[in-house]
């Protein structure tokens, strides 16, 4: 099976772990646990601004600001970014050192603190070539109520002790 990428790219998902024989999605809970949550938080990812253009325009600018149109990291530590400033990213990671944070939740961080210190890649850093296969012909998303069924380790029924 190839390897796909689903509504934004940078993850990648092997297809027959995401998709039934037929095309459609899998249930969440059939899906492996990884990719089960990186699958759930595409749903909220996918009309996010790229995190450059919000570092560059603000909160107030937000409207300024691209939609992603890549995703790298780790869910709820992921970094969002438009195809302007793909590369940027890209070059941090692979000549600015970013990597030694692959797989880590700082890697959103270090990357914004790179980014927001006015690091850029050169411009004639070269763009990656990405090949679309029928980035038309792709099934329809699970229902967002069975997104919000993904499992979780988290018990939000317990009452925890305060103060």
């Amino acid at each position: 099976m190839a390897k796909v990428s689903i509504g934004l790219r940078g993850w990648r998902f092997d297809e027959d772990e995401v998709f039934e024989p037929d095309g459609s999605f899998k249930p969440l809970e059939e899906m492996p646990d990884e990719v089960a949550n990186q699958v759930s938080r595409l749903a909220a990812l996918v009309t996010a601004p790229c995190d450059a253009c919000y570092l560059i325009h603000g909160e107030a600018e937000i409207a300024e600001c691209d939609v992603a149109a890549f995703v790298y990291g780790e869910p709820m530590a992921e970094v969002l970014l438009c195809a302007e400033h793909e590369p940027d990213f890209r070059y941090w990671y692979r000549e600015a050192g970013g990597d030694r944070f692959r797989g880590e939740d700082a890697l959103r961080d270090e990357f914004h603190t790179w980014f927001a210190d006015g690091n850029r890649a050169p411009p004639d850093y070269e763009p990656v070539e990405h090949v679309d296969t029928d980035p038309e012909d792709l099934p329809e998303p699970p229902d967002p109520s069975e997104l919000q069924t993904a499992t979780c380790d988290v018990d939000l029924d317990v009452d925890y002790p305060t103060g």
